[in-house]
């Protein structure tokens, strides 16, 4: 069997406003609101995923070189798992959510009634194809929408075989894919849906929030950001070490919440530093190429910031054009101002700062713009309760990192410049729902007359106290 996935020539450009409005009556004739079809789709996107999981496997390693063992752990395991959990509880979830009124609102009842928005778009990212773009639409489904599929075209093949698997597992008149470039996005985005979920930089991001503007389109926004790590000196630093390195690599250091730059204490900078090179160098002992970069034009911003670096290279540095392959590098003490430190590096390049204290560590973050995850190493109850309390970021994870992405029961997503809204579980369901007011009320006996004009002073009187 050959690993290499060919997409399909397109001998046509797919017809964004007819494949829109076929969604959208589909929405419009109550099919998608029913428990059995959310369960139906979302069974069916579970089979999707760990049927498929050798040939998603070839294509993640088609498209970014990925190993097996990283393409199930982060693209099929976690998206199945999503997809499993949302079945067995979106009755659940469904359900109205009754309020206990006020006593100036007696006689009524009221509750919250969620409602699907409608037709929705996802626009997904190429570093997890898969999880990046299916995974959101967990919380979609499970809401009741229809949805449209925007895959990224920097990881060509995986869009290929979504756009091949997703009408063999799931209904092809409420949930489509379309592939293409961010023209097709621009296209898409202008036909004014209901929401909109986009994964991505915080530039393009700004592009679609204003886009989608123009509509009055609702949108959550899951961008990036310098997600920093802050070893304290009471830290594990043999643990803190390997899961550093570790979690750097995964994907070539491509992923929106890895490690992006280090604030180690000045007492165990030395130690940590020794220590990080030696697990980047017993896990990458069968790797001697480098790790591969997704494309040449992010290969040479890569090589680009590391020829410009200040910081002393402790490890790594060395680059091959053609494989577009990096070493896995740490720099030590850069510039601030220099691109290493003032970009989202999005590659296998770990800055390490040397802070002199907690507190040069929290400002140093807190100076910068919020990022989407921010983690901390340390033994200490009043040291983490600082930091989760000082430091403003979409997630935070103590004593490990990137975690916080892969459970379901809490919600994954970021603040500010590193993005709106959330989604994983029961907040994915809630992201996509519309919590629509209902209240109750009996017109016999007619209670509330008093309210009516003529206004006495007596009805005056009972108003103030009621309400």
């Amino acid at each position: 069997m050959t690993t290499d996935f060919a997409p399909p020539a397109q001998a046509t450009q797919p017809d964004i406003p007819a494949i829109v409005r076929r969604l959208r009556e589909t929405f419009a004739s109550g099919r998608t609101r029913s428990v059995e079809w959310r369960k139906q789709q979302l069974q069916g996107l579970e089979k999707l995923m760990t049927e498929n999981e050798q040939a998603i496997a070839a294509v993640l390693d088609q498209d970014l070189g990925r190993k097996p063992f990283e393409a199930w752990l982060a693209d099929v395991a976690g998206t199945a798992t999503e997809a499993k959990v949302a079945a067995k509880n979106v009755g659940k979830w469904m359900r109205r959510k009754h309020r206990m009124l006020e006593l100036s609102q007696l006689p009524g009842r009221g509750w919250i009634e969620y409602e699907p928005y409608g037709t929705v778009l996802i626009i997904g990212a190429w570093n997890f194809p898969f999880a990046l773009t299916l995974g959101p639409a967990v919380g979609a489904i499970a809401a009741g929408n229809t949805v449209v599929l925007k895959p990224s075209e920097v990881a060509p093949a995986s869009s290929a075989l979504m756009a091949e698997l997703v009408p063999k597992y799931l209904d092809p008149d409420a949930i489509a894919v379309i592939e293409g470039d961010g023209d097709v996005s621009q296209e898409l985005i202008a036909q004014g849906f209901d929401h909109l979920l986009f994964t991505g930089g915080t530039e393009i991001g700004r592009k679609v929030y204003q886009g989608a503007a123009a509509h009055l389109t609702p949108v959550t926004l899951e961008l990036g950001g310098k997600s920093p790590v802050i070893v304290a000196a009471d830290a594990d630093i043999d643990v803190a070490a390997k899961r550093i390195a570790w979690t750097k690599l995964i994907n070539s250091g491509q992923i929106c919440i890895a490690p992006d730059y280090v604030l180690a204490d000045a007492k165990i900078r030395d130690e940590l530093v020794d220590k990080i090179k030696s697990a980047v160098t017993t896990f990458e002992a069968a790797n001697p190429g480098g790790k591969r970069i997704v494309n040449q034009r992010h290969f040479d911003r890569l090589t680009a910031s590391l020829a410009a670096t200040k910081g002393d290279v402790v490890i790594g540095g060395g680059s091959d054009t053609s494989n577009i392959s990096i070493q896995p590098t740490v720099v030590v003490d850069p510039d601030p101002a220099e691109p290493l430190m003032t970009d989202e590096i999005f590659g296998p390049i770990l800055p390490v700062m040397t802070v002199q204290s907690l507190d040069d560590a929290i400002n140093f973050v807190n100076a910068r713009p919020k990022p989407l995850a921010a983690y901390l190493f340390t033994k200490t109850k009043s040291i983490r309760e600082r930091v989760v309390k000082e430091v403003s970021a979409g997630g935070m994870v103590i004593n490990h990192l990137l975690f916080h992405f892969a459970t379901h029961k809490l919600p994954f997503g970021g603040v500010g410049p590193s993005g709106m809204g959330a989604y994983h579980g029961k907040f994915g369901f809630e992201e996509f729902s519309h919590k629509k007011t209902v209240m109750t009320k009996p017109t016999r006996p007619d209670v509330g007359a008093f309210i009516y004009p003529p206004y006495t002073e007596k009805a005056f009187k009972l108003a103030r106290r009621l309400f």
